[in-house]
């Protein structure tokens, strides 16, 4: 081809031959090139003032750089011009609405005769390129997990209904193996995010020393480009797993290259694979996406020769931390005021939930996950329930409540019965007569409390008396036996109470009273 530059072994044979005398025709046809081309070399190295001696040393590199410098495009006097402008053009690109094509149209006005748009958008370009170069990241084994959510979903289709249920696409891989983990979840909720994470570690058999999420949602609150805020669920995700979170800055894929080549290659490896297969429920859907991620591992990677899969067992795996024994539960914070009766409201179950008495009034930081319910003032943890999904329902220790709440709890017949059993013989039995009667349970506990309350305002043997009173009489009332300590009637226990009459026949029965005249019955005189 016309033009077409030669290879620098070529031209040192010119050097050669021209340095042993030979003409430029005899050095043509001994190289199968042209006269002129050899003109064209031999006028370049008398222009480059360098000895063919010093030439023929030179590597072909240098050697090339003297022969073929290469475009003179940066000598021209527009480009001069274009240079002083390229930083101003650069901060124009980031404003809304700005592109290379209207940048070229404002600077053809001020540079009538400057480059054309192509030349202009290629200058403009390498400029960027200069002031973003890329890096080689290096990674260590068992070091960091990226993290991503995959841009497209994947669907399943409800059984009983037939609606389509389109699920969010989990994606985490080891950038020193490679080695990837993907996963169908039904939305990017913090809950599932971190269900799938753990799902992702649980997988792969252990933890790495660092988790790598991009700004998603559901990991990062606030995206910042050098502090974010790490979401509290993730930190307490990251702490229970011994691990630390490290989030990629904002709007740089580079960053997270692998994961972000993973997406791709999963959209290849799973995605279309299963285009044509349908599924019914998320399970089935997850069994064949780690059916195709298995496949996915255990291809041979280019320029490899091994695959995913062996270069993590055999170098990373064994160096990952150790999974915890517990698995992680997700924890919920609130902050409520402790109530009057010394609970606390837990709204998202509609459920209440006891602290000590002495606390009523403050303000209390609640911790919850599925399984218990931990309450704190002031650092110091005071109270722990089992969660509770009743609505409406209390939690309640005993230990929380007040002496006068926790008698009130306390009422049983047996409490009072052995209460009273402690005192004295005579109304022990009372007591057990109280609670014979039939009456509504409460009655008879408010009953109890008088009669307690009588006994600690007598004196012994006044009250003992007045028990074996009540007893011989059948009348177990707080009011009956008041009334026989206040009228001072002890000394009258062995005055005979009155009998009630006997049975009999002789009862006028309720045919007697509905009759409509009374009859009169005669006798015979005879």
């Amino acid at each position: 081809m016309a033009g077409k530059p030669k290879r620098m072994s070529q031209i040192k044979q010119l050097l050669r031959l021209h340095q042993q005398g030979k003409g430029n025709k005899t050095i043509a046809r001994s190289l199968n090139i042209s006269k002129n081309t050899v003109k064209v070399y031999l006028d370049k190295l008398r222009s480059s003032k360098f000895k063919i001696d010093t030439l023929l040393s030179m590597d072909d590199p240098i050697l090339e750089a003297i022969f073929h410098p290469g475009n003179p495009a940066y000598k021209d006097t527009r480009f001069e011009e274009l240079k002083e402008d390229l930083d101003y053009y650069e901060k124009e690109l980031k404003r809304v609405g700005v592109t290379q094509k209207l940048l070229w149209e404002e600077y053809r006005i001020g540079h009538p005769y400057g480059y054309s748009h192509s030349q202009f958008c290629y200058h403009l370009s390498q400029h960027l390129l200069t002031k973003n170069p890329s890096m080689v990241l290096s990674h260590k084994p068992a070091e960091k997990l990226f993290i991503d959510f995959a841009g497209k979903k994947l669907s399943y289709i409800d059984f009983e209904t037939g609606e389509i249920i389109y699920c969010q696409v989990f994606v985490a891989c080891l950038p020193y193996s490679d080695y990837s983990f993907c996963m169908a979840i039904r939305s990017q909720c913090i809950a599932d995010f971190l269900y799938a994470l753990s799902c992702c570690l649980k997988e792969i058999g252990g933890v790495p020393q660092v988790l790598v999420p991009d700004n998603l949602k559901s990991a990062i609150i606030k995206a910042s480009p050098y502090e974010p805020d790490v979401n509290c669920a993730l930190e307490d995700f990251a702490n229970h797993y011994n691990t630390t979170v490290i989030p990629t800055r904002v709007r740089k894929p580079k960053d997270k290259a692998l994961v972000e080549n993973q997406v791709k290659l999963i959209y290849n490896r799973v995605y279309a694979r299963l285009r044509d297969q349908q599924f019914f429920d998320l399970n089935s859907l997850n069994l064949a996406i780690k059916d195709k991620i298995k496949d996915h591992n255990q291809t041979r990677m280019q320029q490899r020769s091994y695959c995913r899969e062996e270069h993590f067992l055999s170098e990373e795996k064994n160096l990952l931390q150790a999974l915890p024994e517990e698995s992680f539960e997700l924890k919920y914070y609130r902050e409520y005021k402790v109530a009057k009766n010394n609970h606390i409201y837990l709204n998202q179950d509609k459920h209440y939930y006891s602290v000590p008495y002495i606390y009523t009034g403050q303000k209390a930081k609640v911790v919850y996950t599925r399984s218990m319910v931990r309450i704190y003032i002031k650092g110091i943890q005071i109270a722990l329930h089992v969660r509770d999904y009743r609505m409406g329902k209390y939690s309640t220790e005993k230990e929380h409540l007040c002496s006068t709440h926790k008698h009130y709890l306390d009422r049983s017949p047996e409490y009072y019965i052995q209460k009273a059993q402690n005192l004295n013989d005579d109304f022990y039995k009372l007591i057990q007569q109280v609670f014979q009667q039939k009456k509504y349970p409460e009655q008879l506990y408010r009953s109890c409390d008088g009669l307690f309350s009588l006994q600690r305002k007598t004196e012994p043997d006044v009250f003992r008396k007045a028990c074996l009173i009540s007893l011989k009489h059948e009348n177990y009332t707080y009011s009956f036996l008041l009334n026989i300590i206040k009228n001072k009637m002890i000394d009258q226990q062995d005055a005979q109470p009155e009998k009630p009459l006997p049975d009999h026949a002789n009862i006028r029965g309720k045919s007697y009273y509905k009759q409509q005249s009374i009859k009169f019955y005669s006798y015979d005189k005879n």
